[in-house]
């Protein structure tokens, strides 16, 4: 087993101000100025607190999740709606039931807070940060270049050979840049079941892309009374896909409305490795009869390869490479070693960072450093036999999403260095790495926004997607 490595941030996160809110650590108690926030007399928790502790997680603090319409109309909401969804929770959106966890007057006031202080808020806050011209880093100063704006969740993005970037957002569509203007929507991408966190996810070219042409896709299908995650493969003719053949797709259906994954990456060999979440239900992570939970691995067309862990295993999913996830959304591959590393979601606390090896069971939720939402224990165990530790743990969480390598040549001071971002923090973290052991970690960008994803570029740079408003910046390094 990989020796662990148990870290907490309880230090850098004990208290957040953010616009005069003053948020409570496990520790203090403060108030707000909305009535909904303030503590009554019967010892209620303040909104504002219960909103962090339990909610800040996903939503964001002025909640970014949501965007455009969808976000007119959650604050839009009569509020006995909004109570009941606290209360009862939501199974297609991933929404848990906080009736045993909050009393009525918390979940009233909760909801109250919700329409009202962060309401106000989110209409009034400018997500996109004010960074200074040159930004210092531990190693390396850096300034932000904008490269595309106007988008919503950038979830994925890959380089055509001319330069061109294209974006993939959640909501289904399908962008193109160059030279950071807007070049139209790609026409004919695949219908996704944009539910929760589902929709239109990673994209990425083939290896021999110049000389085959083939892009994938990741997204959430629909299918039947629900759906999961999907791969497909297509060719660019202008802005239009043609020759699409889907390679992948995952079962079983649910209606469930989060932890699809899907992170792609190819390796040296034109392996596709691809990570599928346990889509809500943690017993699907140890069940091989199923996708979900597991790293994949296929040949390129989509066909199985002979040499993986679990072909001749009954009733296993011959695809699976490694199992016991979560919801993984960040893979790749160290350029130099070739060893593939992996980021997922913990629950509340215990994010990973992983190493991925072959036929692996990495122990979700037979082992885990986090808790449930609602602060239940899933299970006391972190440690058991034949079941891989993580490498790096964060507690609090985090909430990974996107990874990358960062260029030994265009960053030499960061050579390799893994980047990942926190949906949680809204900020970059930076990981310097001592073999396969992480030696020092920094938080670069402090109120980015809600990191979703980070590639390394064709140009050798780091490439940051941020949430509502979306927009994609690359680290340029200042000599």
């Amino acid at each position: 087993m990989l020796e662990k490595r148990h870290i907490t941030l309880t230090g850098i996160f004990t208290a957040i101000a953010v616009l005069g809110w003053v948020f409570l650590s496990s520790t203090t108690s403060s108030g707000c100025a909305s009535p909904a926030s303030q503590q009554s007399n019967n010892n209620s928790r303040p909104a504002a607190e219960l909103y962090e502790n339990y909610c800040a997680s996903c939503h964001g603090m002025y909640m970014e999740r949501f965007a455009g319409a969808d976000r007119q109309a959650m604050f839009a909401m009569p509020q006995n709606e909004m109570e009941r969804i606290i209360r009862e929770g939501e199974y297609e959106t991933g929404m848990p039931a906080f009736g045993d966890v909050f009393s009525d007057e918390e979940t009233k006031a909760v909801a109250e807070h919700i329409l009202t202080d962060i309401k106000e808020e989110a209409n009034a806050h400018e997500y996109r940060p004010g960074f200074p011209e040159v930004i210092e880093s531990d190693a390396l100063s850096f300034r932000i270049d904008t490269v595309a704006s106007g988008l919503g969740i950038p979830w994925g993005m890959t380089w055509l050979p001319d330069g061109d970037l294209l974006v993939s957002e959640r909501s289904g569509q399908l962008f193109r840049f160059k030279d950071k203007t807007f070049q139209g929507l790609i026409e004919d991408v695949p219908e996704v079941y944009a539910n929760g966190q589902g929709g239109l996810l990673d994209i990425t070219l083939h290896p021999d892309y110049e000389d085959n042409g083939w892009i994938y896709i990741a997204y959430s299908e629909p299918e039947g009374n629900g759906g999961n995650t999907a791969i497909m493969r297509a060719k660019l003719y202008g802005n239009k896909l043609i020759n699409k053949e889907k390679i992948f797709k995952a079962q079983p259906n649910t209606r469930s409305g989060v932890h699809f994954g899907c992170q792609m990456a190819f390796d040296n060999n034109n392996y596709l490795f691809f990570s599928v979440g346990e889509r809500g239900n943690p017993p699907n992570a140890q069940d091989l009869s199923n996708h979900c939970g597991k790293i994949h691995r296929i040949h390129d067309d989509g066909t199985i390869p002979e040499d993986n862990p679990f072909v001749d295993t009954k009733d296993a999913m011959p695809s699976i490479w490694s199992y016991g996830h979560r919801n993984p959304q960040g893979l790749a591959f160290h350029p130099e070693t070739g060893v593939l590393w992996e980021t997922e979601h913990g629950p509340k606390g215990g994010d990973e960072l992983n190493i991925i090896q072959k036929g692996v069971n990495y122990g979700w939720p037979e082992i885990t450093y986090g808790i449930n939402y609602n602060g239940t224990i899933i299970t006391e165990d972190t440690v058991k036999a034949g079941m891989e530790q993580p490498v790096y743990q964060w507690t609090p969480s985090i909430a990974p999403c996107g990874m990358a390598f960062a260029d030994a040549e265009t960053y030499p001071q960061w050579a390799n260095d893994i980047f990942s971002g926190s949906l949680s923090f809204r900020y970059v973290v930076r990981t310097s790495l001592d073999n396969q052991h992480v030696e020092k970690h920094e938080i670069l960008l402090r109120e980015a926004g809600r990191v979703r994803s980070i590639e390394t570029g064709s140009d050798g740079y780091l490439y940051i997607g941020v949430e509502n408003p979306g927009y994609v910046f690359r680290l340029i390094p200042v000599k």
